[in-house]
């Protein structure tokens, strides 16, 4: 190794999936244990900079969640250039979301990452997450979905 050269941390993808198998308020403390304080975590409905904000989030987030865990398909696995894509699905139950009814999102996330994650981007359609499960909305982007052959 030369000096200089980024170390890094092979079971951070590792680390990521066991995290997310129940994503509840339990995960919270174990944050600071596999994200960096200079974390960037992005989503299609928010973007957070810092530990701080990103803990923030995921509280909020979990706020009316009933039940949330990932299960994890597939992963591209770079460790010697600190980076991983994982391929999962998520599933959830929301209280003002199908009526607290089981759903399931599918996506993947992308991590950039040393000896901690520094850089944090899920990929997944906003609209299958929440919109299509409300009442009115739901019935209208369903039907768009349709028209156009998605489903």
């Amino acid at each position: 190794m030369t000096l200089g050269q980024p170390v890094f941390d092979h079971s951070i993808p590792q680390k990521i999936r066991h995290i997310y198998l129940h994503f509840d308020k339990r995960i919270l403390p174990q944050l600071p244990d596999v994200y960096g304080d200079d974390v960037q975590f992005r989503d299609p409905v928010n973007a957070v900079n810092g530990l701080v904000q990103l803990n923030e989030y995921f509280a909020r987030t979990m706020e009316n969640l009933l039940d949330c865990r990932f299960e994890f398909h597939h992963s591209l696995e770079m460790p010697d250039r600190g980076e991983a894509v994982l391929l999962w699905t998520m599933h959830y139950r929301h209280k003002k979301l199908a009526g607290g009814k089981p759903l399931e999102l599918t996506g993947n996330s992308h991590l950039i990452y040393t000896d901690k994650v520094h850089y944090h981007r899920d990929y997944y359609d906003a609209g299958a997450m929440v919109y299509e499960h409300l009442p009115l909305i739901g019935s209208v982007i369903r039907g768009l979905k349709k028209r156009l052959g998605d489903k």
